[in-house]
């Protein structure tokens, strides 16, 4: 089963921490979940502790992207990155109590039920989640994520991401 209630406070915290590697050393995820190409290679996704890890793999060509509050690099997640081959897009929104527990019901049925999908839990709050959906692009990948940040008021805060590789 691709939702994983992991037994480990996450990592990062806020979703204002989080910040853009690609191509780095790749830290080990809490959770994966593999995906095959119909034209070959791999997609693998990992939870990292309300962050997460994306890796590519095609016969000739490697790619990782990693959003996380531990990775070395020097800004914050930007709203959009593009490298030869790839595109970032991201934005964060707050949601009231409603939005909130419904968007995290509706990943976790997601995770539970789809093909393509990982999710992570943490302890002490049912909507404190990360959320990855893949599926091919042609001949690379499209993967999307939901980290979720509860706040004391029973709402929270979302960051989106929306990412594309082709080798």
């Amino acid at each position: 089963m691709p939702l994983h209630e992991l037994v480990v406070s996450p990592a990062d915290v806020s979703g204002a921490g989080l910040r853009l590697a690609l191509n780095a050393p790749v830290p080990a995820p809490l959770a994966t979940w593999r995906l095959r190409h119909p034209g070959g290679g791999a997609l693998n996704l990992g939870v990292l502790g309300a962050s997460h890890v994306v890796t590519a793999e095609d016969t000739n060509c490697y790619f990782s992207e990693e959003v996380s509050c531990t990775t070395r690099a020097e800004s914050g997640l930007p709203s959009r990155a593009d490298a030869p081959g790839y595109r970032l897009d991201s934005h964060t929104e707050t949601h009231d109590s409603t939005s909130f527990r419904n968007l995290a019901r509706l990943l976790r049925d997601h995770c539970t039920n789809d093909p393509g999908w990982l999710g992570g839990t943490f302890p002490g709050d049912d909507a404190a989640l990360t959320a990855l959906a893949a599926e091919p692009d042609g001949a690379g990948w499209h993967w999307r994520t939901w980290h979720l940040y509860p706040d004391a008021a029973g709402g929270g805060t979302v960051v989106y991401t929306d990412s594309r590789w082709r080798p």
